[in-house]
């Protein structure tokens, strides 16, 4: 049976509609490349080798170069001076620039005319047979490459198209990576993939700070004020509350205050006592 393409896809512009970003793409895919790599090469140092703790002869009157060991790098047998040990070639690649990286493959691919849209393949049981049918219902040659994105819960669609070979590629909305898409010729979607997709592009958002949002970082808050009115009898006693003085008042106690040091050249001094 032919799965039923959808003719003119509702594809969100947000997702295969953007200018595509080559630099990140190119990031992108090398980090996922490098994260690939096993990194479990291993060489051994002098200090790792068996053997060559006796001086190989004496250091004067042999009339050859002196030798403190035979496992030294320039001797057959010997340690390897800067050698590769086992690492990890992972790199930490933000996951906006991810995303960046995986629309603008989509956009890409979408703009060549290399999305399509089915309404869904029709596979009750596991069937390598109809599944090759459906991709050559599609128009797929021999020597492209399709990448299918399917359900998690497809389960006779993901044994159907896994004995396909090396040309078919099989991932889920979740797994779909900006690699995948650009070494295919086609990405098939399902209309239930592209809503999947349509929904992680709305959950992959970047979300504002909470409490940020009309003021910025480190600038001062502005003063609570509490709107409840008072009720009668909620008063603080006048007895009980402090004394603020007047700005009068406290002028006046400072001058008192300096009549009675008598220090020269302040206020309540005269000039010609000084």
């Amino acid at each position: 049976m032919a799965p039923v393409v959808v003719e003119h896809p509702d594809l969100p512009s947000g997702i295969f509609g953007i200018e595509p970003n080559v630099p990140v793409m190119h990031q992108v895919v090398t980090a996922q490349l490098a994260a690939a790599r096993s990194g479990t090469h291993s060489t051994k140092t002098r200090a790792e080798v068996s053997g060559g703790g006796a001086k190989p002869w004496r250091q004067k009157g042999t009339g050859r170069a002196r030798q403190g060991s035979s496992r030294a790098p320039h001797w057959k047998g010997g340690g390897v001076a800067h050698g590769p040990t086992p690492r990890s070639y992972r790199q930490k690649t933000p996951k906006k620039m991810v995303w960046l990286a995986l629309r603008s493959a989509l956009s890409d691919r979408a703009a060549s005319g290399a999305v399509v849209v089915v309404e869904g393949w029709g596979l009750s049981t596991p069937k390598t047979k109809e599944a090759r049918k459906a991709l050559d219902a599609l128009g797929l040659q021999a020597k492209d490459r399709a990448l299918v994105v399917l359900p998690r819960d497809d389960e006779a669609a993901w044994k159907s198209f896994r004995n396909l070979g090396e040309r078919v590629a099989l991932t889920s909305v979740g797994e779909l990576s900006a690699y995948d898409v650009l070494v295919s010729d086609r990405v098939i979607f399902t209309t239930d993939t592209l809503a999947a997709l349509a929904a992680r592009a709305e959950k992959g958002g970047p979300a504002e700070p909470e409490g940020r949002s009309d003021q910025s970082f480190g600038a001062a808050s502005p003063p609570v004020i509490d709107p409840t009115p008072a009720t009668p009898g909620s008063e603080v006693p006048l007895a009980s509350r402090p004394e603020v003085p007047e700005p009068a008042a406290a002028e006046d106690a400072a001058e008192q205050a300096d009549d009675e040091a008598g220090e020269p050249g302040v206020r309540g001094v005269p000039e010609e006592d000084v």
